[in-house]
């Protein structure tokens, strides 16, 4: 998939799933003391890394793939938590946060030639 398609989905659903857990799960977040947390953390992942597959566009194949999977997994268990999917999700959580650190590493290593 083109990485400007994958950044502006990525981006349109973490914008989407922002204002929809503001709204409307505002009560059902306030049931679990962390599901709160939890949904804004996916949230700002999510789209932090939709920004950065956007930004860096056709130059690098890889870090978009590992973020796109990476914030996937990240914030998908995180929001699967919040609306009270079992507390071991969280246990994939680190894979996701793996992913994106991994997209973050490549990103600098496939730059390094370019300065």
């Amino acid at each position: 998939m083109n990485r400007l398609v994958t950044a502006g989905l990525l981006g349109a659903i973490a914008i989407a799933l922002g204002a929809f857990g503001a709204h409307g799960l505002k009560e059902r977040l306030a049931l679990v003391p962390e599901a709160a947390a939890w949904w804004q953390t996916a949230t700002f992942y999510l789209l932090t890394h939709a920004v950065a597959i956007g930004a860096i566009g056709a130059r690098s194949v890889w870090p978009a793939r590992l973020w796109a999977m990476g914030s996937v997994i990240f914030a998908g268990t995180l929001y699967a938590m919040a609306l009270g999917a079992p507390r071991w999700f969280g246990a994939i959580t680190p894979l996701g946060g793996s992913l994106l650190i991994a997209g973050w590493v490549v990103l600098a290593w496939t730059s390094r030639k370019e300065s």
